[in-house]
């Protein structure tokens, strides 16, 4: 059960008014995460900020959705491992290798080096090595591609500690936009 109250551009203040504004002008529709988000204007702002910018990664979406069905199986966001699993899946990635995400590895020797250091990321990250390093360039990963490992865990942290803090499951319906209105799961 949700624990924090979902907010609409009509019950919102100031810039989280704004921000849900322009997300329901553009979605036609706003999610739970984002509607509760909105509670806190840096957090939502943040969050719509960071998203944007990954989605100019240069890590290939495959494997950052795998990426992020491992550290959300570990963080244990069911919302976020829900979607990031659907995600991969309309990526093409098929069912075993989403199960090897979720078990922190992949059939792909270099996909199974990425996703480790994502989870040590996650966990430690003073543990990261040169030698690690080393070996992603050698599975031919850029500098870039690597770093990016660092905004993805970030977001996936970011997103799955917030929906836990507020109570939201993978069973809580979209927010309607307008009163009485139905927009489905």
């Amino acid at each position: 059960m949700p624990r924090l109250t979902r907010l609409t551009p009509d019950t919102a203040v100031g810039a989280s008014r704004d921000l849900l504004a322009d997300l329901a002008s553009r979605h036609g529709r706003l999610g739970d995460m984002v509607s509760t988000m909105a509670h806190s204007p840096a957090v939502l702002g943040g969050y719509l900020q960071l998203s944007r910018a990954m989605g100019r990664a240069k890590l290939d979406r495959g494997t950052s959705e795998r990426i992020s069905i491992a550290v959300q199986t570990r963080q244990g966001c069911g919302l976020c491992l829900e979607a990031h699993v659907g995600a991969a899946r309309a990526r093409g990635v098929d069912e075993a290798e989403i199960e090897r995400a979720r078990a922190g590895t992949s059939a792909d020797p270099a996909i199974a080096a990425i996703i480790a250091l994502a989870l040590q990321i996650h966990r430690e990250p003073t543990s990261i090595t040169d030698e690690q390093v080393d070996a992603l360039r050698r599975h031919g990963y850029s500098d870039r591609e690597i770093a990016d490992v660092v905004g993805v865990v970030a977001l996936n942290i970011l997103t799955g500690a917030f929906n836990l803090l507020a109570g939201l499951t993978p069973l809580t319906p979209l927010t309607p936009l307008t009163p009485g209105s139905d927009t489905g799961a």
